[in-house]
């Protein structure tokens, strides 16, 4: 953005691959505006409820491939894994692996479309962002090839 640096956008973002099905992106939107006591990043009660809403969408058991952000080990996170060990199972990457995680490969591909974009204020920024998320979402194919690139298949070997 042009000017003033005092506002941010914060993306937590899951990627969805069920074998024979379309993969799919979903996410969330953090916007900071600069404001005194506001928060900047993402709570653990945020990333529980798209954890939630991610698992309501799919109907379906699922594997969180966590990565390591310290709001990632937050108690009231932990404690809703632990209390909800039939549904979500979760694999931690180790540190410094984000080769490994597909969704760093989402936000790779949207930080190269925005190399060259100055956005007018941070509402311009916003729209451009879903925009290009939307784009993503809509080629399934652009997921798989962010699965791809870590070398994880959807089967597994006994």
């Amino acid at each position: 953005m042009r000017g003033r640096r005092a506002s941010r956008v914060s993306i937590a973002g899951v990627l969805c691959f069920t074998p024979g099905d379309r993969s799919r992106l979903l996410y969330r939107l953090r916007l900071w505006h600069g404001r005194k006591g506001e928060r900047r990043g993402f709570t653990w009660a945020e990333y529980r409820d798209l954890i939630v809403a991610t698992h309501n969408q799919l109907h379906a058991p699922m594997v969180w491939i966590r990565d390591n952000p310290n709001v990632h080990e937050a108690h009231g996170l932990v404690e809703f894994i632990d209390a909800n060990r039939d549904w979500p199972r979760v694999v931690h990457l180790p540190s410094y692996t984000p080769d490994l995680n597909p969704t760093e490969e989402v936000w790779s591909l949207l930080k190269r479309s925005l190399a060259d974009f100055a956005a007018a204020d941070l509402d311009h920024l916003v729209r451009v962002v879903k925009r290009k998320l939307k784009k993503i979402q809509y080629q399934p194919d652009v997921p798989d090839g962010c699965l791809a690139q870590t070398g994880m298949t959807l089967t597994t070997t006994p």
